[in-house]
């Protein structure tokens, strides 16, 4: 989590990251904080969280009902450590990385005997790397430029080929180590709207039998918003996680949500091949691209953009990472 970026955390959102009565103190910097886990509850069940600020009491308890591995943060208050020694049994992975470390300008790694070497990634993410508009919608709000910088500093550390959606200061979606590009943006594209159809009303005011874990509430949301109920978890199984009936969305109901959401950011580790991604992407209220550009499609993917009335960025810079 990087306080330095963020959007203010609604109600709803709040509802969503299931903080419970920790949303009642969210603001100002927590409000990126209350946002880690409604990213991608699914996938992040089990992880390494990474801080780039001292982690606070506030934080730690969040965190503390989490599951998580382990946690690596420049510093931590006392009443944190005391918080998170106390996760896991006492076998949480609590770590202090020096803030200041710079790692070789080199990267060395061998492979069956054969050494590679290359120069290490450091490239800086700016504001400065989004102003080559290429599109003929050429409009940038401060909030969408937030979300682009947010969107590209995620694809960068994450395994290639990668495409991330963001909205609202947050990554809602995340496609990555896929061999096609399509693929990746397919699934950052249902991601981003399985974190939107969270947060509709009938999602937060689900009559939970209160014997179910928050794990398990996030893996029955899931059920309801994907449409898989009957084929992933069975009807049967399903019911018990209410105390009354509860139907999962229908594709009208997913289809009409889904037209409320808008202006959401999609940044690429690579360019775009084909305008299938463009394609795809339009279904997720994206209104804004940023890729590196240099494809023999280019003016193809810009065509593309034109027609769904897209603001597109080429900023020159590849981020794979492999």
């Amino acid at each position: 989590m990087d306080e330095r970026y963020g959007a203010e955390l609604s109600s709803n959102t709040a509802d969503t990251v299931i903080t419970a009565n920790a949303k009642e103190v969210i603001f100002e910097d927590e409000e990126v904080k209350g946002k880690w886990k409604s990213a991608d509850r699914m996938s992040s069940f089990g992880d390494f969280i990474a801080l780039s600020g001292k982690c606070d009491e506030l934080t730690a308890r969040i965190i503390s009902r989490e599951v998580s591995d382990g946690i690596v943060a420049p510093d931590y208050e006392d009443a944190a450590l005391n918080i998170l020694a106390k996760k896991k049994s006492g076998n949480y992975i609590i770590l202090k990385i020096d803030a200041q470390y710079l790692p070789s300008e080199c990267e060395e790694r061998t492979i069956f005997g054969l050494r590679l070497k290359q120069k290490r990634n450091n490239a800086r993410v700016r504001p400065d790397m989004f102003t080559n508009i290429v599109s003929k919608s050429d409009r940038i709000t401060k909030s969408a430029l937030d979300d682009l910088i947010v969107a590209t500093i995620a694809v960068k550390y994450t395994q290639s080929n990668s495409v991330c959606f963001a909205h609202r200061g947050q990554v809602i979606g995340m496609g990555a180590g896929h061999q096609s590009r399509i693929h990746c943006t397919r699934l950052a594209g249902e991601k981003a709207a399985s974190w939107w159809m969270r947060q509709h009303e009938r999602v937060l005011n689900l009559p939970w039998n209160p014997t179910v874990k928050r794990a398990e509430r996030s893996n029955a949301i899931d059920v309801m918003v994907s449409g898989v109920l009957g084929t992933e978890i069975s009807e049967s199984h399903w019911s018990q996680h209410f105390v009354e009936p509860v139907e999962p969305f229908t594709s009208e109901e997913r289809k009409k949500w889904l037209t409320s959401l808008t202006d959401v950011v999609v940044s690429s580790d690579a360019s775009f091949p084909y305008r299938d991604n463009i394609d795809c992407a339009s279904q997720y209220g994206v209104k804004y691209v940023a890729s590196p550009g240099g494809s023999p499609r280019d003016q193809e993917i810009i065509e593309a953009c034109d027609e769904y009335g897209m603001t597109l960025i080429h900023t020159g810079l590849k981020l794979f990472h492999h």
